[in-house]
């Protein structure tokens, strides 16, 4: 019999629908907004698995680049279960409202302002995390994005610039006022990175001071993580990032754990493929060739590297095949190679 934990608070509010204005979302767990990853192939396998939310890498309001390939290419949802969420960063109030009616017209159900993203390149433009440090030029950008769409609004921000400059709880209710309808927190501070262990005790605080619906992200890989999150802080949802990296099964993992409280499930290839690493080889073999549909045949051979090390990095003989898998250049000698490394893992015939 699977192992399980007591039915818990967390179970009895999880069978409530979670709301985000007009929208009624089917799972409280989110795959998180990643740059370069989450393209619409990681998108739709990510909701086949269960997420209830997946946003798009993030999209700049500069209007010079509204035309280019890559917005085109991130604002591409064809195929995709509805809501669409789109994440769009700048600096300029104009800019963003503007780009968020642009988002909307494109079929985006929910807006994402990014005021997370630590990266220098970012920052230096005054958007992303460093905005945290103009409240003022904050409350402007909620307020006009509110305004200018009739779609839900949410926010994705981190705890503040940095550890001696937090200011997470005036941030939070500039979204209440500017009526932001979901704030999710990264419980790190800019000038963390990514670098130590992710804190969620601000969320706790502020679940006693909003009243909209908030989710919690940084650090949660495993379903009972998610489950201990969401128990201690009040939070409404949680939002994955680099834990789906090779793993896009984690949703339903942690779907499940959270309805059941079953930390050991059956061998059911939606939840535990590394059981069967027939399972683990199918998705894979279904991504690539999803991302060599996307971005064509040269271009998808390039992207799909970076999920092939993602999904084989910890399975028998990676290491020692990753060589050839990594150079294959065409999709067919990249479908065949990945075929046949998992044929000679599951025979036994990896070097370990």
């Amino acid at each position: 019999m699977p192992e399980s934990v007591p039915m818990s608070s967390v179970a009895n509010r999880l069978k409530l629908p979670l709301r985000i204005g007009s929208l009624e979302l089917p799972s409280r767990v989110f795959l998180a907004p990643m740059a370069s990853i989450t393209d619409r192939p990681f998108r739709r396998l990510c909701r086949e698995f269960g997420a209830g939310l997946a946003f798009s890498e993030m999209l700049s309001a500069n209007p010079a680049l509204r035309h280019t390939r890559t917005s085109a290419e991130r604002l591409d949802h064809q195929g995709e279960p509805r809501p669409f969420a789109v994440q769009i960063a700048g600096a300029n109030p104009e800019d963003m409202a503007d780009f968020a009616r642009h988002a909307v017209d494109q079929g985006a159900d929910l807006i994402d302002i990014n005021l997370g993203c630590p990266a220098k390149k970012v920052c230096r433009q005054a958007a992303g995390s460093a905005l945290l440090r103009d409240e003022p030029l904050v409350a402007r950008i909620m307020e006009q994005v509110v305004r200018a769409v009739n779609v839900p609004v949410s926010v994705k921000t981190r705890t503040g610039w940095s550890p001696q400059e937090k200011n997470l709880a005036q941030i939070a209710q500039i979204a209440q006022n500017s009526g932001i309808a979901m704030l999710t927190v990264h419980g790190r501070t800019r000038a963390c990175g990514y670098n130590g262990q992710a804190e969620h005790n601000s969320l706790s605080a502020l679940r006693e001071q909003i009243t909209i619906p908030l989710v919690a992200n940084g650090d949660i890989d495993t379903a009972e993580t998610a489950h201990k999150v969401l128990e201690q802080t009040g939070a409404d949802a949680v939002m994955i990032g680099r834990a789906a990296l090779g793993k896009p099964w984690i949703f339903a993992r942690i779907e499940r754990f959270l309805a059941t409280g079953e930390q050991t499930g059956p061998p059911d290839p939606a939840v535990n493929p590394e059981r069967n690493p027939d399972q683990i080889r199918d998705i894979l073999l279904s991504h690539l060739a999803a991302l060599h549909d996307f971005y064509g045949e040269a271009r998808g051979l390039r992207v799909a590297r970076k999920h092939i090390i993602w999904y084989c990095q910890d399975l028998p003989g990676f290491k020692q095949a990753s060589g050839a898998l990594l150079m294959a250049t065409s999709a067919a000698i990249q479908h065949r190679l990945v075929q046949s490394y998992f044929a000679n893992l599951m025979t036994g015939e990896t070097d370990t």
